[in-house]
């Protein structure tokens, strides 16, 4: 039997009586999170849903999220964590495609109301038998006429609940992509999948028992749910939750909770390193003192942002690379060898990583193709979609992850772009990471994202979409004539466009595709 619930068991049955999780004035030990949990399950259980079953959750960083998630796991049916920024019309498709039985839905609040897109979905799904709100006040009673809230759901259930006999290649989760293309597709990750890489996080991140995290990564999002929740939980750590990324929120929960670990993505890091602290309200020399790591993953990190957050804050900054179908970490620069700036690291254990041509021939170290993976990370598949998944994983189960890398002699992987984001200009392939990375050296630049956009004369011209530092003034001109000086003639953006803010997932990463449909709609 293997079940990724065993791995926060184990922590609950080890130290019953430490802190699991703060999250504002709430504190939970891992006994106290271990009863509710199994009240939640007993409940699932009463509702006739257990193994086999899929059981929707759309929830922010609050308690209410590791306590479903391993409720539904601790009865054998498969999570599917939802983006709580989801429409009810999103909400809809993902339900119906993943035939999900039951749904666990927020509150939300005025500005988000995350219930009434939930349920609003929830009426569309014809396989979805029942429809639970969690309230932020566990005592109210449901924000939606007519349906149950959590604490209804749980009432009288007792706190005791055996974990159900999964095996390793049961589907523990399914985690729905981005769907850059077409619409999102839902990786069914096994609970092999999962524990093998919440372990190998563990490890390679070297996390230790007295360690205090700063979770503001989403933990709907892979990223943060493995690396995370359940490596955190694993290793019986204090989790501190944030519900909303704002660097207050971020330097608040370090200095009151002694934070140890960060792990957050590029936009995160850029956000603190600009964090203006003139008014004194946080002891940054304190924070300094009690932070020991910083991890960054997501997209690839600015050298001049990994340079100046470390020169800031004397904390070493540890990049990885993964997806959400390696669950997510396939690559991690180890704190045993030597790190490279600008590389994400070597393979992780158990993991192999290649770069390949369009029609799968592996390249020489050093030249740029599609990275491929194989391992015991990768998928089983996307849920109910064998072309799809026959067209991502290929020969000998590699998955093709449509990034564009290279390897080096010693194995460290660099990556360069995602396969759709190239620009050609003129017959020249044109790599918009590169040209970040030039820009970003800029003294008046705070953040930039470069694409291709259509153009008659050499088929796409490339632009930079450009946020300005504080209190810097700088015109297209003067940007575009320092960029000609650093970067070869075919590659420096003609068009420049200043924004006070780019468009962003809510995992913070850059949503170049809002971008992209600006051209388009300008173009129409």
């Amino acid at each position: 039997m293997l079940n990724l619930v065993s791995a926060f068991n184990y922590s609950a049955d080890q130290y019953p009586d430490k802190t699991a999780v703060v999250c504002g004035d709430s504190r939970l030990t891992y006994r106290q999170m271990n009863g509710a949990i199994n009240q939640i399950a007993n409940g699932l259980l009463t509702a006739g849903i257990g193994k086999g079953d899929n059981v929707a959750l759309s929830c922010p960083n609050v308690p209410y999220f590791p306590l479903v998630y391993y409720a539904i796991l601790k009865v054998g049916a498969t999570v599917v964590p939802l983006n709580v920024l989801s429409t009810g019309r999103e909400i809809a498709y993902y339900l119906n495609d993943c035939n999900a039985k039951a749904y666990f839905c927020f509150q939300g609040t005025a500005e988000l109301p995350m219930a009434k897109a939930g349920y609003e979905g929830f009426q569309q799904a014809k396989s979805c038998e029942h429809f639970w709100v969690m309230m932020a006040d566990p005592s109210a009673p449901s924000s939606i006429e007519g349906t149950t809230n959590l604490a209804e759901m749980i009432t009288s259930q007792p706190a005791e609940c055996d974990i159900a006999c999964t095996g390793s290649d049961d589907t523990a989760v399914i985690l729905y992509t981005s769907g850059t293309t077409g619409f999102p597709k839902g990786a069914e990750l096994s609970h092999a999948n999962m524990v093998l890489n919440a372990l190998a996080s563990k490890s390679i991140m070297a996390f230790v028992f007295q360690d205090v995290q700063i979770v503001t990564l989403p933990l709907f999002h892979s990223f943060g749910q493995t690396c995370q929740m359940n490596a955190g939980f694993a290793t019986g750590n204090t989790l501190v939750l944030i519900p909303r990324f704002s660097s207050e929120a971020v330097f608040s929960a370090m200095q009151q909770e002694k934070g140890t670990v960060f792990v957050g993505v590029p936009t995160m890091y850029w956000a603190l390193l600009s964090y203006d602290n003139t008014a004194g309200c946080f002891d940054m020399e304190g924070i300094s003192k009690t932070l020991r790591l910083g991890i960054s993953g997501g997209a690839s990190l600015p050298l001049e942002i990994l340079k100046g957050f470390e020169e800031k804050y004397r904390v070493p900054i540890l990049e990885g690379y993964g997806l959400s179908e390696t669950c997510p970490v396939a690559t991690f620069n180890h704190l045993d060898r030597s790190r490279k700036p600008g590389s994400v690291g070597t393979p992780i254990w158990g993991v192999e990583v290649k770069i390949v041509t369009e029609d799968g021939k592996t390249l020489p170290d050093g030249e740029v193709g599609e990275v491929a993976i194989r391992g015991h990370n990768v998928m089983k598949g996307y849920y109910g979609k064998p072309d799809a998944t026959e067209d991502a994983i290929k020969g000998n189960d590699w998955f093709h992850s449509g990034d564009l890398g290279k390897l080096d002699e010693e194995g460290y992987l660099y990556i360069v772009d995602r396969v759709k984001d190239i620009i050609i200009r003129g017959g020249f392939n044109v790599y918009p990471r590169e040209i970040e990375e030039v820009l970003m050296t800029h003294p008046a630049v705070s953040m930039v994202a470069v694409l291709g956009v259509p153009y008659d004369q050499h088929g796409e011209e490339i632009k930079a979409y450009v946020v300005r530092k504080p209190g810097v003034s700088l015109v297209e001109q003067d940007l575009i004539a320092w960029c000609k000086e650093q970067m070869a003639v075919y590659k420096y953006p003609r068009l420049v466009e200043f924004r006070d803010e780019l468009p962003m997932t809510a995992t913070g990463k850059i949503l170049k595709k809002e971008l992209k449909a600006e051209v388009g709609e300008k173009k129409g």
